[in-house]
């Protein structure tokens, strides 16, 4: 008997005594040999504060750029003007007076609660294109924002001014049956726009709803060399496997040019400092040199109300955000040796998970952040748009992505989601409670997996759901 037989023999055994067996692959798909999912910076962190801790590989002078730019992703900016603080300029429309507002402790948002005004949920809003018409717009903006209310509705205002609408979530209820007889209840999400204040909304409005993502890993995940991404994305599905990812093409402010898009739900962003830019001028109506105006258009008159400083956003705080938000180091992984959490990385592969959830990734050489460079991680992701069928689609696009497309998020730390967050939802929209939930979801390319879940035993469910809560 050779030893590759002699090793195949010991396997079942092996699983049975739950001693870790590590093999490279299986079904195709690499499965995770290290706790260290975000390479030498993973962090030993599982609590509330899971999601925000530095790199652990940072040096004593980056930990304080890290600190500094925590304090202004931390606490609110006020109404200018402001004689005792920098973080001033706020509005005079918003969602949130701070970053941390949308993603508490560095994590996912939630959905509103019953007769609570959202704050880690927002409505983008576009109207339909022409793409003749507004060439220039859709290559600039990937939407053509809608009259009046632009391209995100703020639910909050100062004092002095109006929120441009309330949003008012309600639920219908969707049962799952899986093939034992277990039901799941599903929770689906209708949302209306009431009360608004600059006049009526346009009747072909389109609506797209988002949670706050979490912020851990980002700045590995932007280190990934671009050829990487390319090398999985197959949108023809030239393979035959029922899976054509494939790359959004943005507008980079910064080169004027247009890139390949890693960041947001439809991976409508180039990169960390442009996501951050966009989300201080959307979320919280502050300008920066990347980003000099916000969603306030000339009908709501803004600019009756004092600035800050200009831009508010000063390029040195923007890079101390910018930093902050590209070294937040992603937790260890937990139970590896339990054997159920073993059978569910197995059962990942195998029902195609991880075709999308690409397990494990390089990051390339970034002279100015070792910590950050030649990495070996494991985030989940392709990060590709994949149709997700028309159960979670929004019917709006966002530069090349389509209504039924979605960027697949990382799974690195999902297991901690809710102790960082005990309301976080799953999901672009936070809607699933569960990850079980969440799974049941899956439509579109993702189909045949949620399947195979559905199909699954009590406890080769419950197996896959132990690896998921491992990560």
């Amino acid at each position: 008997m050779t030893r590759t037989q002699r090793m195949m023999a010991l396997l079942p055994l092996l699983f049975c005594i739950g001693l870790p067996v590590y093999a490279g692959t299986h079904a195709g798909f690499p499965l995770q040999n290290t706790p260290k999912t975000g390479g030498d910076g993973t962090v030993d962190q599982f609590d509330t504060n899971a999601y925000s801790l530095p790199q652990g590989n940072l040096s004593m002078t980056k930990s304080l750029d890290f600190s500094v730019g925590n304090s202004f992703f931390r606490n609110p900016w006020v109404e200018a003007p402001a004689s005792t603080t920098a973080r001033d300029g706020l509005g005079p429309l918003f969602n949130t007076n701070s970053c941390q507002g949308c993603h508490i402790k560095d994590g996912r948002g939630h959905p509103p609660g019953s007769n609570e005004r959202p704050v880690s949920l927002f409505l983008r809003l576009s109207v339909p294109a022409d793409p003749d018409i507004d060439a220039e717009i859709l290559r600039t903006h990937g939407i053509k924002p809608a009259p009046v209310y632009g391209s995100q509705l703020q639910t909050a205002a100062l004092p002095a001014a109006k929120p441009e609408a309330d949003l008012v979530l309600t639920w219908n209820t969707v049962t799952r049956t899986l093939s034992d007889g277990t039901r799941v209840e599903l929770r689906e999400p209708e949302y209306r726009i009431e009360n608004p204040n600059y006049g009526p909304l346009p009747d072909d409005l389109l609506m797209s709803p988002r949670i706050a993502p979490p912020m851990i890993g980002m700045g590995l995940l932007e280190a990934i060399p671009i050829a990487q991404i390319e090398a999985m994305s197959d949108p023809q599905d030239a393979n035959g496997d029922g899976i054509s990812g494939r790359l959004n093409q943005v507008w980079d402010l910064a080169t004027e040019q247009t890139v390949p898009g890693r960041f947001g739900w439809k991976a409508g962003e180039p990169g960390v400092r442009q996501q951050s830019m966009n989300a201080f001028a959307g979320d919280m109506g502050l300008t920066s040199s990347l980003r000099p105006t916000t969603d306030c258009t000339p009908e709501q008159a803004c600019d009756r109300f004092p600035d800050g400083d200009h831009p508010e956003v000063s390029d040195k705080i923007a890079n101390f955000v910018t930093f902050y938000a590209k070294s937040l180091a992603v937790p260890a992984r937990r139970n590896m040796e339990t054997p159920s959490v073993q059978q569910g990385a197995r059962l990942f592969n195998e029902t195609g998970c991880a075709r999308c959830h690409t397990p494990r990734h390089t990051t390339g050489t970034d002279a100015d952040r070792p910590d950050l460079s030649n990495q070996t991680i494991w985030p989940y992701t392709d990060m590709l748009l994949h149709d997700m069928g028309p159960a979670l689609a929004d019917g709006r696009r966002e530069f090349l992505a389509d209504g039924n497309e979605w960027r697949t998020p990382p799974l690195w730390g999902v297991g901690l989601a809710q102790t960082v967050n005990t309301q976080a939802g799953f999901l672009h929209d936070g809607r699933a409670r569960t990850l079980e939930e969440a799974i049941l979801w899956h439509g579109g390319e993702a189909e045949p997996a949620s399947a195979r879940f559905s199909q699954f035993s009590v406890n080769q469910r419950q197996a896959l759901l132990d690896f998921l809560k491992s990560l």
